[in-house]
Formats: structure tokens, sequence, C-alpha cells
């Protein structure tokens, strides 16, 4: 979309070059578009589901280049709902209407950008504004599994704690999370506190927080449950929880 293409083109800096976390989102979006449609694929969906899942998935963090300008932060609760601020830009620009055969879908993508974040989908929500929220909210998962794998690989992430949040190394899992876990239930993010909660809150997603079984062979195949299993064992230091959920039949 070149609309959009320009429009991050103005948050370029001297030199042609993006600011570097801007430039990581910017990519980090093009990984959703991929998953997003290799879902789609996968689940044999319609061609009116996955041109509208391209620009939902395209357009998905738009408001984030504005949002780290703003506050220099990607931390929503430091400053504002990505996700709102992304529907309210989107919806601003009017870049939707401008693309041919694509305003028929306005309200649905707008919708998937706006609940791309929610810890659960209204349900009230038509057939097609659902699928194609839940595609993009499993598009997003997947690069986000990516996404921590590759920080903690290019950082010195025990002692570079600002690119994980500055959440606790030492501290265990919370009792809350290990909980849901094992109970196979959404975790409130109100009880991460430590690096391993947020491991185990993603371990919570593979478990129940994908929509398609395309979205959880692409997990399996990718091998995100075991890098975060060894990851608890045996840089973290938790192996009694690892082997717990080894045990529990989650994912596959």
């Amino acid at each position: 979309m070149k609309a959009y293409e320009e429009y991050i083109d103005t948050f370029r800096e001297a030199d042609g070059r993006l600011p570097e976390m801007m430039e990581l989102k910017r990519l980090h979006t093009l990984k959703v578009v991929e998953n997003a449609a290799l879902i789609a694929e996968g689940e044999g969906f319609s061609q009116e589901i996955r041109k509208a899942a391209y620009y939902a998935a395209l357009l998905h963090d738009a408001g984030r280049y504005e949002q780290l300008k703003r506050y220099n932060t990607f931390r929503d609760s430091d400053s504002v709902d990505h996700a709102v601020l992304s529907y309210e830009i989107v919806k601003e620009k009017g870049w939707l209407e401008k693309e041919e055969g694509v305003g028929q879908w306005e309200e649905a993508i707008l919708s998937a950008i706006l609940y791309h974040n929610r810890r659960e989908l209204p349900g009230n929500l038509d057939e097609f504004t659902d699928t194609l929220s839940k595609i993009v909210r499993d598009a997003d998962k997947l690069d986000i599994f990516r996404v921590l794998e590759e920080r903690i690989a290019t950082t010195d992430w025990r002692k570079e704690r600002a690119a994980f949040w500055n959440l606790s190394l030492e501290d265990k899992p919370s009792a809350e999370v290990i909980a849901a876990i094992k109970e196979h239930r959404p975790v409130d993010y109100q009880h991460i506190r430590s690096l391993a909660d947020f491991i185990l809150i993603q371990v919570g997603w593979i478990d129940n927080g994908l929509y398609f079984e395309t979205s959880k062979r692409l997990a399996h195949e990718r091998g995100h449950l075991d890098y975060r299993l060894r990851f608890l064992e045996k840089e973290l230091g938790v192996p009694e929880i690892s082997a717990g959920l080894r045990g529990c039949e989650i994912l596959i």
C-alpha cells in the first residue's frame, strides 16, 4: 500500500533510515502479513478473506510509529493503547477508502485492527469480522514468538533488562500464572512480574491462544513451545515448571 509506505517514510531520519525500533516494527509487520497469508491459505479461506487479511495485518500496528515518536516507548501501559491509536490513524488517513475494492471491508478491517491486542474478542462480531480478527491475532502472536527468540539471541539478556521491559530475571513464576497455564486458562497480564511469567504467558498462547489449526501447526513446526520450555529449564532455572508443562497435553 503506497500511502502507508509514504506515511512510514515521514518517520525516517535525515539519512533515510528509520529509527532502530521503528525498523523492527516495520519488519514485524511484514512477518505478520506473511503469517496471515499462510493461515488464510492453510484454512482454505475465500479470496475476500485473504485480501482483507492482507490489509488488516499490514495496518494492525500503524500506530506504533506515532506511539514511539510521542512517548519513546512501545509499552502501552506507559503511553497509549497502540491498537486504538492504529485504528484512529487508519480511519483518519482514509487509506482503505482509497484502495480499489477494499472499501466494502473497511469496517471489518478496522475492527480487526482495534481488537488485535485485546485479551478476548467481543462475542457479537459478524462471521467475516470475527474470522478476520482471529487471523490477525494469530499472525501477530506467531511473529511475537519469533521476536522474543531473536531478541534473546541478539542481546545480553541477563544485563540488558530494558530489552525485556525491565522484568525480574531472578523471580520465579507467579502462582497465578502457573495455575492459569496448567488449567488452560488465559493469563491475566497484571500477574506478569518476571521474565519467567512472560515466557509462560507465551506458552499459554501456544496452548489456548491460537484459533486455527494452521497457526498451531506453524508454531509447532517452528519449535516455539520447545524453545520456551528449554529456556525455562536451562536459563531461568525452573525445570519443575517446564517438566509439569511437558506432562500437560498442550498444543499438539
